[in-house]
């Protein structure tokens, strides 16, 4: 029985994977520092060349999404948020989460790698026993 949903993706030899993800991340911390304040300041002076340099970039916190509600973290308009999720805010602000629908597609792409590496096929009958608070696994989950 293949564990293996998407082959090409999960079978890559460790070096081609290790630069997509170095060439991703280096696009990621672009991204962001262009399109959000926020980030523009918190990544100022910080040089992303690749993978081992992924411990020193610094966290967002809870408070962090809190402190720029509702969506003054976004990096994309909010026509192109496709899904929102947020807390309930009980201690003050609730935090959002934005997923454009790229986001979205890639959230299933990684469910169903879980989903398969866990033994499961189409047609099986799934009990889906994440939470759907802001840790929003339970959703990927159930859109697949």
């Amino acid at each position: 029985m293949a564990l293996i949903w998407n082959p090409e993706a999960e079978a890559q030899p460790r070096r081609e994977r290790e630069a997509l993800q170095g060439a991703r991340l280096r696009e990621t911390v672009a991204w962001a520092r262009e399109r959000v304040p926020f980030y523009r300041e918190r990544l100022s002076g910080v040089n992303v060349r690749g993978l081992a340099d992924l411990a020193g970039l610094p966290f967002t916190r809870k408070t962090d999404l809190r402190a720029h509600y509702p969506f003054g973290l976004f990096a994309v308009p909010l026509g192109e948020v496709a899904r929102l999720h947020a807390s309930s805010g009980t201690k003050g602000k609730p935090t959002v989460v934005g997923y454009t629908a790229g986001d979205l597609a890639v959230w299933r792409e990684v469910m169903a790698r879980v989903m398969v590496a866990a033994g499961a096929r189409r047609g099986d009958l799934l009990q889906i026993a994440f939470g759907y608070g802001l840790f929003t696994g339970g959703l990927g989950v159930h859109d697949l």
